[in-house]
């Protein structure tokens, strides 16, 4: 296991410039030759620390700064390889409005998390604050190599509609606030930690309650546990928000409430900020999805949401006390489909009540249906966690996990069967398997189920299985392919740049509303909507160019200009999208204007 050393660089000033000058000199130097490199000069300096190095003697000891020097002492550049850079940040533990059989019980973290799972611990250690999460991720990427300038900002935690609304806008501005520190290289990490320790129950030092409860005798729901270990923190947060909505306080960095016209400051400001939020992600039950909601996520700068499906028989989910029916979640798609949202569907097979043969019915009924068919897809196949009520049908035999070769039979049916225009984000959740009581622990069966098929001559058609990443791509290489699906909304057409082996390099979704009364937002009325625009490749910074690299080739524009003739050949009189907060600049220079949630472009 190699050892991270923190060091004043200029003490380890040859060594280090022998090695960047080796580096230099060799452009395409393998990870393992630069791993013998390192061992040559008796010890291993951790990639960051290298990095940290060419950062520092780039221009004076060594030819200028060159971004290409970094790309190659990057760590594990495949984080970035889909065009953008992901933060994800975790809400804190909070009542759920759901009472699944299958979640976990951990009330040190939100519904459906464990505490030793990567992103949780990450969250529990800066005491889900979203300023110390977002900021501290920021510096690791930053630290191992990667571009931190177009980010997407995943927030999970259980049902985030349930929150508190001064709670969430909250939460969206103080990551924001992260995000423009950092591009500026302001640190206030440490006024905020000092704050939390002396004042939040969260905090690491001050949370020393210690309760997972038993899904099995459920003394204590989860919720009334959560009330009761963490009640001193719901009431200080009612209270400041109340003393501070009317002037009586002053505000500390850590009082979780903020008003609407704070964050729509936060957002102008993120526009053009040298650290843009450029997709803005929030997760939720198909049930708390109304008109309303949809528009109040939107105003928050939301531009995808995971929802979770989890299946599509309605006799499984009332058994599973999932506490919705399937057409709560067809209600649901097709108001996030009308708004324009990206929809990043769980669907997990192996619940209590189903079977792999009802799995791929369900499966194939997830893309037959017009009501769902999802543009993003987590597959979660249930695992048995002890905390979870589960248990109890595990200990009586009424449920079983798959065995191997059920649950291989299940997944590549999975990827035989999902389109083109679908992405395959996850395949089986990555929970330790030290928390996995009984079923599989194998978090690589995506590889293994993509091998099964390749042995049968097969592969997944998927948009994970076809990105271009690494890969430098000619324009003459790529051809506009065009999908055509029907959805309860109207019709979606598919658009995509791809090779004559259908590798992916960009895409765009367009939505063709089907005329029907009022639209949920004047911005849409008579508009056809681009759901999104993403070009793959890795991540490059703005303005950035790279020969044979599909990011900044102009692809995105060329998408856009074939979506507004495809529209203005419908009779749309105007294309909308659901741009995020940092790609308004992008979409400005091509046309459109700012609308109340939208931005606009007239067709004709």
């Amino acid at each position: 296991m190699s050892h991270k050393i923190t060091f004043n660089l200029d003490e380890h000033r040859q060594p280090l410039l022998t090695l960047l000058r080796a580096v230099i000199a060799q452009p395409d130097l393998s990870g393992q030759q630069l791993d013998k490199l390192q061992r040559k000069q008796g010890r291993l300096y951790g990639r960051d620390t290298l990095i940290r190095a060419y950062r520092a003697f780039a221009g004076s000891d060594l030819p200028p700064f060159d971004p290409a020097i970094v790309e190659r002492l990057r760590l594990k550049p495949v984080r970035t390889a889909s065009g953008v850079t992901p933060v994800t940040v975790l809400t804190k533990p909070f009542p759920c409005p759901g009472e699944c059989i299958f979640c976990p019980n951990d009330v040190r973290m939100p519904k459906s998390y464990l505490s030793d799972e990567p992103g949780a611990q990450r969250a529990e250690q800066n005491s889900f604050d979203p300023y110390l999460q977002t900021y501290s991720r920021l510096l690791t990427y930053h630290h191992t190599g990667h571009p931190t300038d177009k980010i997407e900002v995943i927030i999970l935690g259980g049902t985030w509609s349930f929150y508190p609304e001064a709670y969430q806008i909250w939460f969206v501005k103080r990551i924001f606030d992260a995000l423009h520190d950092f591009g500026k290289g302001i640190d206030r990490c440490a006024e905020v930690e000092s704050a939390l320790r002396s004042a939040s129950q969260l905090h690491p030092e001050r949370n020393t309650v210690f309760l997972d409860i038993d899904g099995s005798s459920m003394a204590q729901t989860y919720n009334q546990a959560v009330q009761q270990v963490y009640q001193e923190e719901m009431r200080r947060s009612r209270e400041y928000a109340q003393d501070i909505a009317s002037g009586q306080r002053p505000r500390s960095p850590i009082d979780e409430y903020a008003a609407w016209d704070e964050l729509e400051a936060a957002q102008r400001e993120n526009e053009d900020a040298a650290c843009r939020c450029v997709g803005l992600v929030v997760e939720t039950r198909p049930d708390h999805i109304s008109a309303a909601e949809v528009l109040r996520i939107r105003r928050l700068g939301a531009t995808k949401v995971q929802i979770g499906f989890q299946s599509l028989n309605d006799h499984v989910l009332r058994l599973n006390k999932r506490g919705h029916n399937v057409a709560a979640t067809r209600r649901a798609v097709k108001l996030l489909r009308a708004a324009g949202f990206k929809i990043h569907a769980h669907w997990m097979p192996n619940l209590y009540g189903s079977s792999p043969e009802l799995d791929i019915m369900d499966y194939i009924k997830l893309f037959a249906d017009p009501d769902f068919r999802p543009d993003e897809l987590k597959l979660y196949p249930c695992s048995l966690i002890e905390s979870a009520e589960l248990m109890k049908h595990y200990q009586d035999g009424s449920w079983q996990p798959y065995t191997h070769d059920e649950l291989l039979k299940v997944l590549t049916a999975c990827l035989r069967l999902t389109p083109e225009y679908c992405r395959l984000t996850r395949i089986v959740r990555d929970i330790p398997s030290t928390d996995i009581v009984v079923g599989n622990q194998l978090t690589n069966f995506r590889q293994i189920a993509e091998d099964a098929l390749a042995k049968k001559g097969e592969r997944s058609s998927d948009i994970r299985a076809r990105e271009v990443r690494f890969r430098a791509v000619a324009a003459e290489e790529l051809f506009l392919d065009t999908l055509r699906y029907s959805t309860s909304g109207g019709q979606e057409i598919f658009l995509q740049y791809i090779t004559a082996e259908r590798s992916i390099a960009g895409f765009l979704r367009l939505a063709l509303p089907a005329p029907a009364g009022d639209p949920l937002s004047e911005d849409l009325r008579d508009a056809a909507i681009v759901r999104e625009v993403h070009v793959y490749g890795q991540s490059l910074g703005l303005g950035e160019a790279a020969n044979g690299r599909a990011q900044h080739s102009g692809l995105g524009t060329q998408l856009l200009e074939h979506a507004a003739e495809l529209a203005r050949a419908h009779g749309y009189s105007r294309l909308a999208v659901i741009s995020a907060i940092g790609t308004r600049a992008y979409y400005r220079k091509r046309g459109f204007v700012e609308g109340t949630l939208y931005q606009v472009r007239q067709l004709r």
